[in-house]
Parts: C-alpha cells; structure tokens; sequence
C-alpha cells in the first residue's frame, strides 16, 4: 500500500518561511514525478510545484522564485521550502505521486495517483 504522508506545516508570519516533507512508503520512487497542490478555503485545489525523476522541476507562476522543491531519493522523501510567505499562500498543501516511470515534471493533477493527507499552512499578516 503507498502512502504519503506531509509534515512541517504551522502557522507563519508573512514573510516568514516554512518547510514541507513528505515521505513516501510502499514501493520505489525513485522514478516516479512528485509534485506538491494546495487548496485554499473555497477554492479548488491547484498545482505549486513538481519534480521529475531526474530532478527537472516546474513551478506555478505565483510562488516561481519564492518555492524550491527538491527530494532526497535515498529516504523517498520531496521538500518544498517556501519563503516570503503571504496571506495568499494559506492553504492545505499535498503531495502527490505519479506513477510513471521515468517521466518529467507536471502540473495537471490527473497525473497524479496517490495523495497524501495534507498539511495546513496558515499565514497571519
């Protein structure tokens, strides 16, 4: 069974940072894309950031320069470090896999096959 499971979530003031892990578990991934969503109050959920099996990433236009997404392949985890945080960024953040081997970066969701749980990110003003 594949899991995902996000942690590094909190509360932050703007222009603060934070850093999201999440750890995959149940098979190899170290071909597989990972990418991070968010989905705000009221909102769909939409793409930030992914990476692909060799390290090519791609990000959303509204956090390219303040996000960098990375991922250790020896313990199957992906990192998004986000700095200067603003109130637009609180969200739920997930991280998704996809399950096609040695493919790039994407940002369309229906890509992805598992999902983890999702960590709050809350940014006070």
């Amino acid at each position: 069974q594949v899991q995902l499971v996000e942690s590094g979530g909190g509360l932050v003031q703007a222009g603060g940072s934070l850093r999201l892990s999440c750890v995959a578990s149940g098979r190899t991934f170290s071909h597989s894309p990972m990418g991070w969503f968010r989905q705000a109050p009221g909102k769909g959920r939409e793409f930030v950031a992914a990476i692909g099996w060799s390290g090519s990433t791609t990000y959303s236009d509204s956090v390219k320069g303040r996000f960098t997404i990375s991922r250790d392949y020896a313990r199957d985890t992906v990192y998004l470090q986000m700095n200067s945080l603003n109130s637009e960024d609180t969200a739920v953040y997930y991280c998704a896999l996809r399950t096609v081997a040695y493919s790039g970066a994407t940002s369309h969701e229906e890509d992805y096959t598992y999902w983890g749980q999702g960590t709050q990110v809350t940014v006070s003003a």
